[in-house]
């Protein structure tokens, strides 16, 4: 492995080019080396952040090419287990976006894979990097709001646009799949528990998605309760509520986009309220990563981790029929 972490991405999407591309750069302990997609128009905005930025035309050239150290992998949801196992048997660490499967047993396969070529296999979950979510865990860990009774989380925005590919069912597209990892993954994350059963769930089909989804799930001493849609207003919200106190996390997913990332402690009347207005989780994220292929810093993410949240999602398209 080289001592700085030589990164390629595998497709130009929107999200890769606004978001991730600009974070794999910015990263401290890596660069972002190579791109491959199909039309050289598409490698400009890349190249204007990334000056020196090698062009492939294929995926598979890309994942050839000995001067990359990881790939990122924003493909469609379908096919990201598919590119995934491509890469590792490449010998390339991989940094695929959410969800990395769609199933759950699918992932069983990745950490085959991970663990036979002692490589880092990872799905993109940006905010288990993020410091807001560290300070809920102590938080709640050290009984800050006594037995934890209750946990809400919902993540909606309204996209209607039938051409959009979250809008497709042929490519993985749905709400749960999008941004349901985040409320089940966030419960999970935060509580370091796992669901017993999903008591109810109920699902609003539209052209082949799940276009919104309510979830109501018992955990060890708590109550999940859920909500994701992609045909509402923009809202998110974490919420955990114990005896002694509540916690509330107004911009828990889209930190610096949907607004400034806080944590709110209540506890009778008083409360407390951590901010980090500067924090960038893509960043984080691609840090932590390097981090563990140059040194050897435990991974916070691994792909057990991910498989339980795939496991939650689908109890709940189970349940709800």
């Amino acid at each position: 492995m080289a001592r700085h972490i030589r990164w390629g991405i595998l497709g130009a999407a929107k999200f890769a080019r606004e978001y991730m591309g600009p974070a794999i750069h910015a990263a401290r302990g890596g660069t972002l080396a190579a791109l491959a997609t199909s039309g050289s128009a598409k490698i400009a905005p890349f190249a204007a952040f990334a000056p020196g930025l090698r062009h492939h035309t294929g995926y598979d050239a890309l994942l050839d090419d000995p001067e990359i150290d990881a790939v990122y992998i924003p493909l469609p949801n379908h096919i990201h287990v598919e590119w995934t196992k491509k890469a590792l048997a490449a010998g390339k660490a991989v940094l695929c976006e959410k969800p990395i499967a769609m199933k759950a047993e699918e992932i069983d396969d990745l950490i085959a894979l991970r663990d036979a070529n002692r490589l880092l296999a990872s799905e993109a979950w940006m905010i288990a990097h993020h410091p807001q979510w560290h300070r809920v865990r102590n938080l709640i860990s050290s009984g800050a709001i006594g037995d934890l009774l209750r946990v809400d989380g919902n993540f909606t925005f309204n996209n209607p646009d039938p051409d959009n590919i979250r809008n497709q069912a042929g490519t993985g597209g749905g709400a749960l799949r999008d941004i349901g990892v985040y409320i089940l993954g966030g419960a999970r994350l935060a509580t370091g528990k796992e669901p017993e059963r999903i008591i109810a769930a109920q699902i609003d089909w539209q052209a082949g998605i799940d276009a919104t989804a309510h979830v109501l799930a018992q955990f060890p001493g708590f109550v999940f309760k859920g909500t994701v849609s992609m045909r509402a207003a923009p809202w998110q919200e974490m919420q955990f509520h114990g005896t002694e106190g509540h916690i509330r996390m107004p911009v828990p997913f889209n930190a610096q986009v949907y607004g400034e990332a806080r944590v709110e402690l209540q506890r009778g009347q008083h409360v407390e309220t951590w901010r980090y207005p500067a924090a960038n989780h893509y960043v984080l994220q691609v840090e932590a990563f390097n981090d563990t292929l140059l040194r050897g810093v435990p991974w916070p993410l691994p792909l057990e981790f991910s498989r339980g949240t795939q496991a939650m999602m689908d109890a709940v398209y189970a349940a709800a029929g």
